[in-house]
Formats: C-alpha cells, structure tokens, sequence
C-alpha cells in the first residue's frame, strides 16, 4: 500500500520518531489541535459556519 509515495514502513518509522520526539503525553492534544486547524481552514474555504447549523439542529431535537 503507498500512500504519497510512502510505504507502510516507511509510514511507521515516521510515527514512531513523533512519538519519540513528542511523547504520548502531548500527541492527543497536537492532533486535536491539528483537527481544529483542519475545520477552520475548511470552513473559511468554503464559506460557511459550522455552528448555526449545528445549533439549528440541536433546537429541532429539543422540541
């Protein structure tokens, strides 16, 4: 499987050195804040804004 160009050990060597380098104390907050950077990036993209719509939904499943 190649993703990139990259195979699967090649892809498992550069984990383990973010997880040597980082440690697994910090890699769930680097990829939350990776994911929040992601959903801005998309959302000023495109233009839209995520939470009135999420909110709107969640007014409806109140009712």
């Amino acid at each position: 499987m190649r993703i990139a160009g990259f195979g699967l050990t090649e892809i498992l060597i550069i984990l383990l050195v973010v997880l040597l380098i980082f440690g697994a104390t910090r890699l769930p907050g680097i990829g939350s804040a990776l994911g929040k950077g992601i959903r801005s990036f998309r959302t000023s993209v495109t233009g839209e804004d995520e939470k009135p719509a999420r909110e709107a939904g969640s007014e409806e499943q109140r009712s």
